[in-house]
């Protein structure tokens, strides 16, 4: 069953969904939005940006992120909960590579995995609503809660870190994409230059049969008056 913004509301009352810090104003009708945290890594800078302290960091054309989200969330074993991008940066050519699931009895901040498919930057702005997550509540406590390796996660660590290095794993998807912006340069200038030598070539493809023209009016000419020179001699 998902909740609704009063279920959400009395679970978060009760302490089945601990959402810190939890302002109402963020609560949809059937959802919660969790706004954008203060560390993220690109594959570009290949480190930790303090999103916090620049108000936000760019996404660049074909870029892989992390991105945290500024609320810790946490589940009894009796919830679970799903989650996607705020529809406002899908629009834009944003798509999430990690979750959906937040498995029962997790409890820690969640960090999203996103890689920006477009061939213009996107710009991410802190605190901005940036993931939607709607809560289950299950018919029955889970035997076994979440135990895995992201419980307790507060911040990016050295697996986020290392992965967005891209050590040895050739060129980036953000490579391919300033290639082939590049590859796109070098075409519009070579087609600049074909159009620029098609006009030249079908202005030679008229001029030829007039010239030949005139050369043969010459040749016609001097053939005459060497006959005409002939006669006379």
């Amino acid at each position: 069953m998902v909740l609704t913004d009063r279920q959400i509301k009395e679970a978060v009352r009760k302490g089945d969904i601990i959402i810190k810090p939890f302002e109402e104003s963020q609560i949809q009708p059937a959802s919660y939005d969790f706004r954008v945290g203060s560390e993220a890594a690109t594959t570009k800078s290949r480190g930790k940006i303090d999103v916090q302290a620049g108000n936000g960091f760019t996404i660049h054309p074909g870029e892989f992120a992390f991105v945290t989200v500024r609320e810790i969330i946490g589940l009894s074993p009796r919830y679970a909960a799903r989650f996607g991008l705020r529809s406002r940066f899908a629009r834009l050519g944003l798509i999430a590579t990690t979750g959906p699931q937040i498995d029962p009895g997790f409890n820690g901040r969640l960090i999203l995995g996103v890689t920006n498919l477009t061939a213009r930057p996107i710009d991410i702005e802190y605190n901005a609503d940036f993931v939607s997550v709607e809560f289950h509540e299950l018919s029955e406590a889970v035997e076994s809660p979440y135990n895995g390796v992201y419980q307790g996660i507060t911040g990016l660590g050295e697996n986020e870190l290392d992965a967005v290095k891209l050590r040895d794993s050739g060129l980036a998807f953000s490579g391919v994409i300033d290639s082939l912006m590049d590859l796109q340069k070098t075409v519009g200038t070579v087609d600049k230059h074909l159009v620029g030598l098609g006009s030249e070539v079908r202005a030679l493809k008229w001029w030829v049969p007039i010239g030949f023209g005139i050369l043969g009016i010459m040749i016609a000419a001097i053939a005459v008056m060497i006959g005409i020179s002939q006669f006379n001699g």
